[in-house]
């Protein structure tokens, strides 16, 4: 299944998890393992606390200062930085499917993660049968 993400800032973490699960209920699988492959350079995915806001802000925050916009990069295209945030981030995830349900932590999420927007990305959800 493939997915739309309109994002609207430079950085951003874009809360997925409503998304997969759809795809699960979509799905009918009970018991497997949802797959999300984010087909970007410039962009990632993640599990962490979607309770507290300020985690997600903390992370970017965190990621800036350690690669900053300027910083020397070679890359003419100049988003370096965004390139290897999203490298860190990883581009694919794995969550178990147990019951009908995504089996995440009480405060996990699944994160579609900006570096170089706004744009129009794409999520690809594969739901496998275990």
């Amino acid at each position: 299944m493939e997915y739309l993400i309109k994002t609207t800032e430079t950085q951003e973490f874009i809360d997925i998890t409503h998304i997969v699960r759809e795809a699960v209920n979509k799905s009918g699988v009970t018991d497997g393992i949802a797959i999300v492959f984010i087909p970007h350079t410039t962009a990632g995915v993640t599990i962490n606390e979607n309770a507290d806001p300020d985690v997600v802000t903390d992370i970017l925050s965190g990621l800036n200062k350690a690669f900053p916009e300027k910083n020397g990069y070679l890359h003419i295209e100049g988003n370096s930085h965004s390139h290897i945030k999203a490298s860190l981030m990883g581009s694919s995830c794995n969550i178990i499917i147990e019951n009908g349900e995504l089996k995440l932590g009480t405060w996990q999420g699944i994160y579609f993660c900006e570096f170089d927007g706004p744009r129009n990305r794409n999520v690809f959800i594969k739901i496998v049968r275990g």
